[in-house]
């Protein structure tokens, strides 16, 4: 499959660009922010995803190969397709998806084009345990085991309707009056989700 893609930029789009690679001119999708700020007639080479459809074959191409990766893992959770996996590329850096997934963040997650709370909460649950290699430099670094149960439990009371503030701060007073039921390699999340909700009760 093409990995990558170099020659000089025939015409530039809002999203997409078309680069003369010599016997072909080949439109490549990409982020607004590639895009933009490419200029007609200037060499580039861009990392590669191809997506191929009944119907098309599409060229997405990125500025490095971790957005490329990260395009694709995206395309692993359900309901998401090769537009809204761009969206993801093209508003968060990968160290940024990382930290919101690690946080179950869906305020964040939520700003992607295309992502309402239910899309957030399934990228949440389904990412949880492929996003780590994408933690870099400025991320939170947080245990497995830690990051897997606040991931769980936080999707869980979203998807009941509580805000991400009042999850983070029912987790938080869980941690606090039984760390026995965290402190385990496989913490119970089922049992972790219960006093997470009569913490909001009580409060």
């Amino acid at each position: 499959m093409i990995s990558f893609i170099r020659g000089q930029v025939w015409h530039a789009g809002v999203d997409h660009l078309v680069v003369d690679t010599g016997p072909m001119g080949v439109r490549v999708m990409c982020p607004p922010a590639t895009s933009l700020s490419t200029r007609v007639g200037e060499h580039i080479m861009l990392h590669t995803s191809v997506v191929i459809r009944e119907d098309s074959w599409t060229v997405y191409g990125f500025e490095s190969a971790e957005q490329v990766a990260l395009f694709d893992m995206v395309q692993t959770v359900t309901g998401i397709g090769p537009r809204i996996a761009l969206g993801v590329v093209s508003t968060l850096t990968p160290a940024e998806l990382a930290d919101a997934i690690a946080h179950a963040d869906l305020p964040v997650l939520t700003k992607i084009s295309g992502i309402g709370n239910k899309g957030a909460s399934r990228m949440v649950l389904e990412l949880k345990d492929k996003i780590t290699p994408f933690a870099g430099t400025g991320s939170v670094h947080v245990t497995r085991a830690a990051q897997a149960w606040r991931i769980a439990v936080g999707a869980g009371l979203a998807s009941l309707g509580w805000t991400q503030r009042e999850a983070d701060a029912a987790m938080d007073r869980v941690a606090e009056t039984s760390p026995n039921l965290i402190g385990s390699k496989e913490p119970d999340i089922g049992a972790i989700l219960k006093e997470a909700l009569r913490a909001l009760d009580r409060s």
